[in-house]
């Protein structure tokens, strides 16, 4: 029987994918996207479920994920059990929440403070700022901060179209596999050398983070998993920060200015502005049998996406879920994803976002949009622009 989803594009998706979600959980709350080759689980309490069952939605797929055809097997993303306890035990040297406070001020506030002092009396904040900021704080800590942003900006383009392609565009993934190739021959050779040499960097953790003394991770184990850390790393918290200041210019002489005069509502902003607009829009996965989920039979080895952007605008948990809210008494938001793929860099993502905005609006407390905000994207979902009057 055809649906609504039978017509929905992929360039629909990129504009704003808010409207199909909301009419997916009022009507159809678990459906196929055929231009997008995979299942939607819309609604809170049912993205959660598919997160939190590994034993009926799977990460790991027989056939490799958009993710997997880009980055290679296996990912941090795309599996379960002890794979993925030992990749996740190779990002906690680095990401652990105490770890994270212990170096994440002396990192970020410095960035953050040379581009903000570069700022004119206008900005596009989106490319002057923000993912400039974003880029060199995870460069720093991956290992990478010799490369310059232009490439590192480069790479997180091109690997995102490889992640997105689940319309299995042959251009897209021409260009992703490219850019992965390229991450590999600059990459590569660094964690050779760590595995010998290693320092306090997040690719050495990686290698030698709660191994014995002498076993080491292999490169081809952790290669994978370090292109989505910097997919996922290197311009989300960017992308994050400029939604929270997109949801902010929706009312800027009350929740714009509060948040100026007192920066102690700076994480509840945060909080707020990752729950309008989720940076990742979905924990992806694949049914490892026909399963029956809010009415709708999905089939054995079928593609699902649970669609936390959609999770968090879900009336059934959040009142008036479209506004931006400051002051909103929010529970727990579905950005970082549920279950054991929580994500792994959140206290990072939060902390950078927070001090990022906190050198911005000290530094700049005339600040006030200058124009409208464009967004772009349903799985990385962030203002194309974002035009700003500083002074």
């Amino acid at each position: 029987m055809t649906t609504f989803l039978d017509h929905v594009t992929v360039a629909d998706m990129n504009a704003d994918p808010y409207p199909v979600y909301a009419r997916m959980r009022r009507t159809q709350p678990v459906g196929y996207v055929s231009a997008l080759n995979a299942w939607l689980v819309t609604r809170n309490a049912d993205v959660r479920f598919v997160a939190e069952h590994p034993e009926l939605f799977a990460a790991w797929t027989a056939e490799p994920s958009p993710v997997e055809r880009t980055f290679g097997r296996p990912t941090i993303i795309t599996t379960d059990g002890p794979t993925h306890h030992e990749l996740r035990r190779s990002f906690d040297g680095k990401f652990r929440p105490r770890t994270v406070e212990s170096y994440i001020d002396r990192l970020v506030r410095p960035i953050a403070e040379r581009y903000a002092d570069a700022l004119g009396d206008r900005a596009e904040l989106m490319a002057e700022y923000l993912e400039p900021v974003s880029v060199r704080c995870l460069a720093a800590v991956l290992g990478l901060a010799d490369l310059d942003t232009d490439t590192l900006r480069r790479w997180f383009h091109g690997l995102n179209l490889g992640a997105t392609n689940y319309e299995q565009d042959p251009d897209k993934q021409a260009l992703a596999d490219a850019t992965a190739a390229e991450v590999d021959s600059v990459c590569v050779p660094r964690l050779r050398k760590l595995l010998d040499e290693p320092d306090d960097s997040t690719m050495s953790h990686m290698l030698h983070a709660g191994r014995a003394p002498g076993d080491p991770r292999t490169v081809e184990f952790v290669l994978p998993s370090l292109k989505v850390a910097i997919l996922g790393g290197l311009q989300e918290p960017g992308h994050g920060a400029g939604s929270v200041l997109a949801g902010l210019f929706t009312d800027p002489d009350r929740q714009l200015a509060a948040v100026v005069a007192d920066p102690g509502l700076l994480p509840a902003a945060i909080e707020e502005g990752l729950r309008w607009i989720a940076p990742i829009g979905t924990q992806f996965r694949n049914t490892t049998a026909e399963v029956e989920l809010a009415g709708v039979t999905i089939p054995a080895d079928a593609p699902v996406c649970a669609v936390l952007a959609s999770a968090n605008r879900d009336e059934d948990v959040y009142a008036d879920p479209d506004r931006f809210d400051l002051h909103r008494p929010i529970p727990q938001q579905a950005a970082f994803g549920f279950g054991k793929h929580f994500c792994s860099g959140h206290a990072f993502s939060r902390h950078q976002i927070r001090i990022t905005l906190e050198v911005l609006l000290r530094r700049l407390p005339e600040i006030r949009p200058d124009g409208s905000v464009p967004f772009f994207g349903w799985e990385f979902r962030a203002p194309a622009r974002l035009p700003v009057r500083l002074r």
